[in-house]
């Protein structure tokens, strides 16, 4: 089993991936988008690492405000949502994802990547966190329920 976790935004999509053993999420691509309106070929993207991957979940960032309301932003990943879900036939659970693209930025900027390659990392590295946060709950669920934790 694999999830796959999504950055979506109105230009690009970040894509990670999980190890089969749901513990680390790694960076696979940054999907770009021609249009904000037409999402067929983002779709079709999707749909191929989908079956390159085994996935059998989708984790999506959900942009929320920092007052955590929710503004048009979240109104299109909702419809991306829906979307993902009919093409697919998997579930796709919302992540909140506030501050995950300031934070991989600042990631890229102490590793020294020069800011006119950044664009081409921020949005796997933002997908890397969403489905990292995703994992680590799932994680955290299994503790709580009184299994044994995962040894390090």
């Amino acid at each position: 089993m694999r999830i796959l976790g999504l950055d979506f935004g109105s230009r690009t999509v970040g894509v990670a991936v999980s190890d089969e053993l749901l513990v680390t999420a790694q960076a696979v691509e940054t999907i770009p988008r021609k249009s904000q309106g037409k999402l067929r070929q983002t779709l079709a993207r999707i749909d191929a690492l989908i079956q390159e991957y085994q996935v059998d979940r989708i984790v999506l960032g959900f942009p929320k405000n920092m007052n955590n309301t929710q503004g048009e932003r979240c109104e299109k990943t909702l419809e991306f949502q829906e979307m993902l879900k009919k093409r697919s036939g998997l579930s796709v659970e919302l992540w909140d994802e506030r501050l995950t693209t300031v934070a991989a930025e600042r990631i890229l900027i102490e590793k020294g990547v020069r800011r006119e390659n950044r664009k081409a990392y921020v949005d796997q590295i933002a997908a890397v966190m969403i489905l990292q946060g995703y994992l680590d709950s799932l994680g955290f669920k299994k503790d709580c329920a009184g299994e044994a934790a995962p040894t390090e």
